[in-house]
């Protein structure tokens, strides 16, 4: 797996979780809620069908941020929503997400 950063301009660059960490300020979490719903349900495999937009990220190579408190979570598989501790996130907005390896927090 690796973290996708998709840019207005439409660049696509793709980075190693353990190699960065992604800094994103402004954001909002989303989701394709039929697709989770399947995924869910066990109709389809697992397919992309989550994301974070935000106004601006920063890309950390070193100096990361250990905090590992608030982490938000996305499995189709287990609940169809991001959730933080099972609450649905979908759709809500936060100032900053960061990344920790593989796992989202929030600030």
């Amino acid at each position: 797996m690796k973290w996708k950063v998709e840019y207005p301009n439409g660049y696509t660059k793709y980075f190693r979780p353990s190699d960065v960490q992604l800094v994103m300020y402004d954001c909002t979490f989303k989701n394709s809620r039929n697709a989770a719903l399947k995924i869910h349900s066990g109709e389809t495999t697992k397919v992309v069908c989550a994301w974070v937009l935000c106004d601006s990220i920063d890309i950390k190579t070193e100096d990361f941020i250990e905090d590992n408190f608030n982490q938000v979570k996305y499995n189709p598989r287990v609940l169809p929503f991001w959730n933080k501790d099972g609450v649905n996130m979908d759709g809500s907005k936060t100032k900053q997400v960061y990344s920790i390896d593989y796992k989202l927090n929030i600030k």
